[in-house]
């Protein structure tokens, strides 16, 4: 069997950098992925948004270089978990647990 997500997207936000009572830092973002086609109705391609989660030395890398709208790319795998939430109904959450982050250059001037 196999579980292996590539995803190339731009950040919707700056990535929300915590790190565990062990000290492990993890960072979450989501990230909007271009769909490959193009809405028929109204003529412009749509994009998914989805959440990425990221541990270790990745993770401060994401929170410290990565800003809004930067184009990254992930290699992980898909996780899915449920919780009950504050109103008792069961909450389900589907998100990538990346293991590789690559950043990917963004078309911005650069200071000489």
């Amino acid at each position: 069997m196999m579980n292996k997500v590539i995803l190339v997207g731009r950040t919707t936000k700056v990535a929300d950098l915590r790190y565990t009572q062990e000290g492990k830092p993890v960072a979450t973002v989501d990230l909007a992925v271009q769909q490959s086609f193009v809405n028929k109705h109204t003529g412009n391609r749509e994009a998914d948004f989805i959440r990425v989660v990221i541990w270790g030395k990745p993770a401060e890398t994401l929170a410290n270089y990565v800003k809004k709208g930067h184009q990254v790319g992930f290699t992980g795998r898909i996780s899915t978990r449920n919780y009950d939430g504050q109103d008792g109904k069961k909450v389900y959450v589907t998100e990538v647990l990346a293991e590789e982050l690559t950043l990917m250059p963004n078309g911005e001037k650069q200071q000489a």
